[in-house]
């Protein structure tokens, strides 16, 4: 028999769960259906903004407008056309009722949880086409999704539990514990912001004196090396300024190794630089290397019970 069987309501920058319909039903399927749920609440803002995933005898559809999704799980036979008039209806009533301040301020998971009956009063509606009132536009929406059908999730991209490793979900082992392609770091401090500008100033004055360097003195061999080493001391504080900015794999020993050959730069130009220039170059690397460290990835999304 096809039929809705439940239905959500989801903020999309955080998976914050709004509004639901009560499941009823605790099938295994369903149970592996609601693991869906939960994945696809993570990703809503790296996805389209209408989509279905197929998962064996159920299928999981959404629209997303204005930061906020519709989700809804039926079976595998119901028919598109309803299934997406349905979150159409939903869209409808929840912008009417709630206004944007209300949901991007919202803390709570399920704060509008009194949405819910009229997403089972809807629910009921569709699970009886021979009831809806609503025959005639169900022609509009067919011929939308004609022109515009949702994007089909796969499994791969999605990155379910049974293993699949896909673009958006990553779950290495070793230094690099999570995707670098997604991945975001926690907000810079102060002192992050601070190091990030010295690095850059080291840098764009070791490429000024390289330049120089080339330009006035290109015969000699000798300062042909030390016009090199400074273009390369330069590019290692751009580095560091990259690494503090982006999250990449093995990031912090990258950091340290970046730091160990700008030590040894700064000794190959130990004679032409007095020892202020060294403390202060070599400083601003310790530094940067250190804040480097301490402004690791962003933990992981809260798991709300969606």
């Amino acid at each position: 028999m096809s039929m809705i069987l439940s239905a959500s309501v989801i903020r999309v920058r955080d998976g914050l769960p709004l509004s639901a319909s009560t499941d009823y039903e605790q099938s295994t399927g369903m149970q592996e259906c609601r693991k869906y749920f939960k994945m696809l609440s993570r990703k809503l803002a790296q996805l389209p903004d209408r989509c279905t995933l197929k998962t064996g005898h159920y299928n999981i559809n959404f629209i997303s407008s204005l930061g906020v999704s519709y989700m809804m799980l039926c079976t595998e036979n119901y028919p598109n056309v309803l299934a997406f008039s349905f979150l159409d209806e939903l869209q409808k009533e929840f912008i009417t009722t709630y206004n944007m301040m209300k949901t991007n301020t919202a803390v709570r998971p399920y704060c509008f949880i009194e949405f819910d009956n009229f997403i089972q009063r809807t629910k009921q509606r569709y699970n009886n086409p021979r009831s809806l009132s609503t025959k005639i536009n169900l022609s509009d929406m067919q011929m939308e999704i004609k022109l515009r059908p949702p994007y089909q999730i796969s499994m791969y991209e999605l990155g379910s539990a049974n293993g699949v490793t896909s673009a958006f979900s990553v779950d290495c082992k070793g230094a690099g514990k999570i995707s670098s392609a997604h991945q975001r770091l926690e907000p810079a401090t102060l002192s992050g912001i601070v190091g990030f500008i010295l690095s850059l100033l080291c840098g764009a004055l070791n490429l000024i004196r390289g330049f120089h360097a080339i330009e006035s003195l290109l015969q000699v061999l000798n300062i042909c090396f030390f016009s090199c080493t400074l273009n390369r001391l330069s590019f290692l504080y751009f580095e560091q300024c990259y690494l503090l900015v982006y999250y990449t794999g093995w990031r912090n020993v990258k950091s340290f190794l970046t730091f160990g050959l700008i030590c040894l730069c700064n000794m190959y130009l130990y004679e032409l630089r007095n020892l202020w220039q060294l403390f202060f170059h070599v400083t601003v690397g310790a530094f940067v290397t250190l804040q480097i460290w301490l402004r690791q990835a962003q933990g992981k999304a809260p798991d709300y019970d969606v």
